[in-house]
């Protein structure tokens, strides 16, 4: 049974493409109709896209891979970090750091420069620093959040990218495509679908739209969680029962004294 339905995805304005004008051909497979100058996406095709794009992501979640969320648009920005936060996914609302997947070593040192600041704050060192000194880390440790606290437990490379709006995050979605990181992406008609592995023909304008493509998306991430949480448990159980028998099966062994006294008897 499909995630979503056509009905809801209507209801949502999903289906509002951008201006006749402004279409990008390659997007053609994907528009139903054209209305009023507006280009309409076929939505039975969104479904089965959202979809095949909800079961990769649960099957990553499963493994224990990171989906990296990039969207950096007003009207996006706020949808992506609540949802992506919610099922421990790193996330960029703000903007992207150039080379932050293929310079990731880098970044790295900059989240560990973060780390270090908060560690001096905790341990009183901080407080030993003149008042300027002072000012100038508070303001560094602000600058750093915003940019790269939401990816500060990203310890390796994502093993997938979900991007709003492949035109204006062009530079994260070349990056992934360099490194042969797999590209889901939800696109307009003015796009071109070319760089993106799984794409989600969809209004990518609309706080409507991106909010129930999120909520589909992250409700498949929480089942691959909930799925690996339950096979660590089961795993866990097996093992502490196979330890429980194979402590029954070992029998106490004689010592040298006992066979000594048993063989002169």
């Amino acid at each position: 049974m499909p995630r979503t339905n056509f009905q809801d995805l209507l209801d949502a304005g999903v289906h509002f493409g951008h201006l006749k004008r402004k279409w990008n051909p390659k997007m053609a497979p994907y528009i139903f109709m054209e209305k009023n100058g507006i280009h309409i996406i076929d939505l039975h095709k969104t479904v089965v896209k959202i979809d095949e794009a909800a079961n990769v992501m649960k099957q990553l979640a499963r493994a224990g891979r990171k989906v990296l969320f990039v969207a950096t648009k007003k009207q996006a920005k706020d949808i992506v970090a609540e949802r992506a936060a919610a099922v421990n996914m790193p996330y960029v609302t703000e903007r992207w750091p150039g080379g932050m997947l293929t310079n990731f070593p880098t970044i790295r040192k900059a989240v560990k420069k973060m780390n270090t600041i908060d560690k001096m704050m905790s341990d009183g060192t901080f407080e030993t620093l003149a008042k300027r000194e002072r000012l100038q880390v508070t303001r560094q440790r602000a600058k750093l959040e915003k940019n790269l606290g939401s990816i500060a437990d990203l310890n390796r490379l994502p093993s997938a990218l979900f991007v709003v709006d492949i035109q204006k995050e062009i530079n994260a979605v070349k990056e992934a495509n360099r490194l042969n990181i797999p590209v889901i992406a939800m696109v307009d008609t003015c796009c071109d679908p070319t760089n993106v592995d799984y794409v989600i023909p969809a209004n990518d304008d609309a706080a409507k739209s991106i909010s129930i493509v999120m909520d589909t998306l992250c409700k498949a991430i929480e089942e691959g969680l909930s799925e690996r949480k339950l096979e660590r448990e089961k795993e866990g159980e097996k093992s502490e029962k196979e330890a429980a028998e194979g402590g029954k099966r070992l029998r106490p062994r004689k010592n040298a004294a006992e066979v000594t006294e048993s063989d002169n008897q």
